[in-house]
């Protein structure tokens, strides 16, 4: 089974934290919504010998897809249907803001589209810290759009939050929680705001213009999550995502699990196990270059190494940890041995072996990244 990742890398408006390949304008001219799906579509076509395998898992992301218009969003997904084999029981997400998912967009979109899985980027319940991130929407607007999409019969829903915002203290952060749990959601996406290079925060906390995040601040405000979501029914998955009831995201799974995956769009990634490939991110040169019959992308072999490193670095972040099995199946005993060597020497209250599994404690959770590194070769 494979997943398939299509990237719509256009917003109204961009957001302080993002360093995703995403654009808010073109120079002050209108973004080329149409001639980009005519590429995407021409892309897919191009590409549709490349994978016999069922898809298990599709996913729209950005940027934001709920710029597309539904018929556009229909386009896409009958150009896949015809290129690759569906699974029965695929599992079809979209990402949406707050601002473009009005009741009719949700609507229209249910009743057109195959979509079972929605993705709302809400990030807070609070006017001044979608200010601090330079969102678009309101707090009104967010709530709305999750009882909208409740509404036209979206039963699979997620919604993202952010803490460890210079605005956000502790009582308000535990708030936004409440108002998560009281729209009755069984998925939710949280991270820790970080100021990532070259984005409009870090250029603006470099000038001194806005505060940057506070590391005790973040490490508070993650345990308070982890407590509330325990407190809740909610399952910690992995180190940002947590559900009920099983409600895995299964594509982003994918990811963490090291299943094949295939991009499309610009700055689009794909996976194949041993190599990875990825688009330009460039809108206007991808699009010239797909008119041309030119895929614009570049590739990369994936050494033993590498695909130790990024099988250690996934796993760590995940529920089910590490198997010291599936690294003595997967890679020789050199690997195995370095792992045996560097485990040992990570703090005990940061990880516990359950089943042959190295899994991190709540507080290890907290360090998921410096642990990977640590046992990187």
């Amino acid at each position: 089974m494979a997943g398939i990742y299509v990237h719509i890398p256009f917003c109204r408006q961009k957001c302080g934290y993002c360093n995703f390949y995403s654009i808010a304008n073109m120079g002050g001219q209108t973004p080329p919504l149409q001639s980009y799906v005519d590429a995407l579509i021409s892309e897919i076509n191009f590409r549709k010998n490349e994978c016999t395998e069922p898809i298990k898992t599709l996913y729209l992301g950005g940027g934001t897809p709920s710029m597309l218009d539904v018929n556009d969003v229909v386009k896409i997904f009958e150009t896949l249907q015809n290129s690759f084999v569906f699974a029965k029981d695929m599992e079809i997400s979209f990402e949406g803001n707050p601002e473009s998912l009005s009741r009719n967009y949700l609507l229209d979109l249910r009743n057109c589209t195959p979509v079972n899985r929605l993705s709302i980027g809400v990030q807070s319940f609070f006017e001044d810290d979608l200010n601090y991130l330079n969102r678009k929407h309101s707090p009104k607007q967010a709530i709305e759009a999750i009882e909208n999409a409740q509404k036209a019969g979206f039963e699979r829903l997620s919604v993202d939050l952010i803490y460890g915002i210079p605005t956000l203290t502790d009582e308000k952060w535990n708030e936004n929680l409440q108002t998560f749990f009281s729209l009755n959601i069984s998925h939710l996406s949280a991270y820790a705001l970080t100021v990532e290079p070259n984005t409009i925060l870090d250029k603006q906390i470099q000038n001194l213009k806005t505060k940057s995040p506070n590391e005790e601040q973040i490490e508070k405000q993650y345990l308070l999550l982890r407590e509330q979501l325990r407190n809740h029914g909610f399952e910690a998955y992995e180190t940002s995502n947590f559900c009920k009831n099983k409600q895995y995201s299964k594509h982003n799974s994918n990811y963490w699990n090291l299943s094949k995956y295939y991009g499309f769009g610009a700055s689009a990634h794909s996976f194949l196990g041993t190599v990875r490939s990825w688009n330009i991110a460039d809108v206007n040169a991808y699009i010239t270059s797909v008119k041309t019959g030119i895929l614009p992308s570049e590739s990369e072999f994936l050494t033993t190494d590498m695909r130790y490193n990024e099988y250690v670095m996934t796993a760590i972040r995940t529920q089910w940890g590490i198997s010291q099995d599936f690294i003595k199946t997967n890679f020789d005993e050199r690997f195995f041995l370095h792992f045996q060597n560097h485990i040992a020497q990570i703090p005990n209250d940061w990880l516990i072996c359950k089943n042959n599994h190295f899994i991190t404690t709540e507080n290890g959770a907290l360090f998921s990244d410096a642990i990977a590194e640590r046992l990187f070769i």
